[in-house]
Formats: structure tokens, sequence, C-alpha cells
């Protein structure tokens, strides 16, 4: 095979770009681990008062003003909040119109059919918003999984130290960062507002949808309702939070392989016809447009895509 210049100059070009976004990565990552301050704290400084930070926060997640999920799409709702967002509908308007409108021209574009802007464009503005939503909330119920431990050691050792829940929950809204930090703190800012406590650490379960934070919102509703060693059950909690943690990371690794395939059997096809394309144009682009190659590729599309659901379900364990 002959040397071919414009080969050797993308593949310069890839390589570059690359390693501009692995270095812009890494100084992204870097300054948001030296934030400490989570995003209540950052709002109680521009609002006066507990109750104009309540609206305010509530506001921020999407609820309304009794602390709520509003709209008629509920699982909207719950994934807009789960995600923890700001609460932008105006913004989020505007960037999905633009993806959808980037969207449709793309595929029109792409399949030299303006027919197919239309498809294009419903799958880029609104397959597009839900995924990112989905994507955010799934991260945040993993970092908030991961913190809960913690949090509830502060407040054991805040109320074996002789201080009240309330005050127990908003030393965790003050010295823990987010995601955990804001939605304590909301909690204890609402209990200042007047809620009870029950209701307070119920609003935290609806709004991070995690069974860990299930488990610790049953706790205190039995203990409020029935009596008994508050610090000891918040103890045990603890306690069995960590080992789901530690087991859910066991069954990660023990799924490793299986995913490693996964991205193997997924990607090396793509990375062929792309390798393919770049050195002999010609292969593929002579017959793309043959009505027989445009059927074979639609279902060798489909197998890949129920193989990819399989293993998916195969590794996809739930503790």
């Amino acid at each position: 095979m002959t040397f071919d210049p414009h080969v050797a100059f993308l593949i310069l070009v890839f390589a570059a770009v690359f390693t501009a976004g692995q270095a812009m990565f890494g100084l992204f990552t870097v300054a948001r681990q030296k934030r400490q301050v989570n995003k209540r704290l950052k709002v109680a400084d521009k609002v006066g008062g507990v109750e104009a930070l309540v609206m305010e926060l509530r506001k921020q997640r999407g609820l309304n003003a009794a602390g709520e999920k509003g709209g008629r799409l509920r699982w909207l709702s719950d994934l807009i909040v789960a995600s923890g967002l700001t609460y932008e509908p105006k913004k989020w308007a505007s960037m999905a119109a633009l993806a959808a409108a980037a969207g449709g021209v793309g595929a029109a574009m792409l399949l030299k059919n303006p027919v197919m802007a239309i498809p294009g464009a419903l799958i880029v503005g609104l397959g597009g918003p839900v995924m990112y939503l989905k994507m955010a909330a799934a991260k945040r119920s993993k970092a908030l999984g991961a913190q809960l431990p913690q949090a509830l050691e502060i407040i054991v050792r805040s109320l074996e130290a002789g201080h009240p829940v309330p005050t127990a929950i908003a030393l965790v809204g003050r010295e823990m960062v987010d995601p955990i930090g804001t939605e304590f703190g909301m909690a204890a800012d609402e209990i200042a507002y007047g809620a009870t406590l029950e209701q307070a650490v119920e609003r935290i379960s609806e709004r991070c949808q995690h069974p860990d934070v299930d488990l610790f919102a049953a706790t205190v509703r039995l203990q409020e309702r029935t009596g008994g060693n508050l610090t000891g059950l918040l103890k045990l909690n603890a306690a069995t939070v960590r080992e789901r943690h530690k087991m859910r990371l066991k069954i990660k690794a023990a799924s490793s392989e299986g995913r490693a395939s996964a991205m193997i059997l997924t990607s090396a096809p793509f990375i062929a016809l792309g390798f393919i394309t770049l050195t002999s144009p010609h292969f593929y682009g002579d017959v793309i447009g043959e009505p027989v190659v445009k059927i074979g590729l639609g279902i060798i599309g489909f197998w890949m895509f129920l193989g990819n659901l399989v293993m998916r379900r195969m590794i996809d364990m739930r503790l």
C-alpha cells in the first residue's frame, strides 16, 4: 500500500484534537475538584432569609412553591429533579431547538433526502436532551450513593455530641459538597421554614430517587412514629449502606469483562469501516448506494442492536 499524505494528515489532526480534548478535560476536572462549596451555599449568599432561600432552591430544581413536582409529564419531572441541574426552561428549549435544527440538517445532508430532516430533528431535538438528563441523573445518583455513608456518620457523631437532629442535618448541608450537601441543606432549610423532620427527609427521598436514601428516610420515619434510639438505627443504616456500596463495586468488577467485550464488539466494525474508507474510499463508496447493500446494512444494524441489548441484560446486575 502506497503512502498517502492526505490520510497521514487526517490521522495527525485527529491525534491533535484528541490530545487537546484530553488536556481540557483534565483541567476541567482539577478545577471542579477545587470547588468545595455546594450549590445551596452559593444561593444562600445571594438571597436573604430562609423563606426566599427555600423558594429559590425549589425553583431551581423544577419544583413548585410547595416543594412538589409539577407538570403533566411526571416521568420528565422526576428526571429533571433527579438530575440536579438548574431548571431553566427557556434556555433548555433554545438549546433543544438548535440541536433539532442541526440534527435535521445533518440527517438531510447525510442521507441526501430532505424528508429525513423531520425524523432527524425529532430524534436529536427530543431524544438528545432526555438522554442527557438520564446521564446526569445516573451520575448524580452514583455520587449520592458514595457520599451517603459519610453523611450518616456525620449525623451520628453530631447526635452523640448532644445536638438535635435538625442541627445534625444542617451540619451535613454545610460541610459536604454536592450533591448530598445541597440535598441535606435543603432539608435543613425546610425544617427551619416549618416542615417536620419526617416531611423534610421524605422530600430528600423524593428528589434523590435512590434506594439507599429511601432506606434512610424509612429509618427516620420509623423512629419518628415509634420512638427508639435514632443514633443506633442510623449507625446500622450507615453500615448497611456501606456494605451495599461495596457489593455494587464487586458486581461492577465482576461484570467488567462483559462490558469490555460489548464495547469491543460494537466499536470494531465502525473502526474498520472508518479505516477502510480513509485508505480506500472506493471500496465501499462504489456500492453504498445499491439497494441490496442498504438492506444488508439495515439487517446488520438490527442484529447489532439486538446483540447489544442482550449483552446489556447479561451484565446489568442490580442490587
